[in-house]
């Protein structure tokens, strides 16, 4: 069993049998029919993963490695807002006509900002402190701004990363709101993965660890008798994660600079609905 593997399971169980549910609550969320979508949900789930130990991908059901990489690269290097941009349509359902979801995600990151040493965007100041003062407790991004909130089609789920070095390892935590968990959250473990492991690379600094906070960990009804079926299948060895290393410039990686070796995983192939 992979770790990622016993974290989901633990994660999931938690919520199965001990979380709360908003079933008599008014909720946002719904369902494309109309009917709204309500969670089983627990409160602030902390989870660690050491990158240099496996790459966090369940086996449980397959993660599309390689979707998940090009939505990370349409946020942190493309720092784009525009469906158009994507390979995926996970995010058509908050776009407006024009293909955009407002100021949101990789539109925060790409603002400039003036600093003593130069004006930057968010990236670009991590790269810089990452390789002309690692050990600052500063290299940190947000995206939930709130006076554009507004102006989003969707706030922020994963917010704010904050990057730390010790050792020559560089480590992250990712702060989460809200997780979809049956949805995204090995979605977006795998992706914070893959940005630690770029960082790293660029920054000539070795992979350490990725905690992921999130507030609010939550299944949706529809979703229950689904997730208690995938919980029942076999588990396997976490694959081997390969990159690319002769790049050296965060802005030059592609989705075809990463590959997993031996992903081996169940043939879960039920489709989640996403609530909107």
């Amino acid at each position: 069993m992979s770790r990622a593997d016993e974290i989901f399971i633990q994660n999931m169980r938690d919520i199965l049998d001990c979380g709360v549910t908003d079933d008599n609550a008014q909720v946002r969320p719904h369902w494309a029919d109309g009917t709204p979508a309500h969670t089983k949900k627990v409160f602030c789930i902390v989870n660690r993963y050491n990158l240099q130990r496996e790459f966090p991908i369940i086996t449980l059901r397959r993660t599309a490695f390689k979707s998940a990489i090009d939505e990370l690269l349409w946020i942190w290097q493309k720092k784009s807002n525009n469906v158009n941009e994507l390979n995926s349509h996970i995010w058509d359902s908050w776009a407006d006509e024009t293909g955009s979801i407002g100021k949101a995600y990789g539109y925060q990151l790409g603002i400039k900002h003036k600093y003593p040493e130069g004006e930057f965007d968010q990236v670009d100041r991590v790269l810089y402190d990452l390789k002309h003062n690692p050990l600052s407790r500063r290299i940190i991004t947000n995206i939930y701004v709130h006076q554009d909130l507004n102006e989003m089609h969707l706030y922020p789920c994963a917010y704010s990363v904050t990057f730390n070095v010790a050792d020559g390892k560089l480590n992250a935590i990712l702060n989460q709101r809200s997780n979809d968990m049956a949805v995204a959250n090995n979605w977006n473990v795998v992706q914070y993965a893959v940005l630690v492991h770029m960082l790293a690379q660029v920054s000539g600094l070795e992979v350490g660890e990725l905690v992921h906070v999130i507030a609010d960990a939550h299944v949706y009804d529809r979703h229950i008798p689904q997730v208690e079926r995938m919980l029942k299948g076999t588990t396997h060895p976490a694959p081997k994660f390969v990159m690319n290393k002769d790049v050296t410039d965060f802005y030059k990686f592609t989705v075809n600079d990463f590959a997993l070796e031996d992903y081996e995983y169940e043939p879960f192939y039920e489709k989640f609905e996403v609530a909107i």
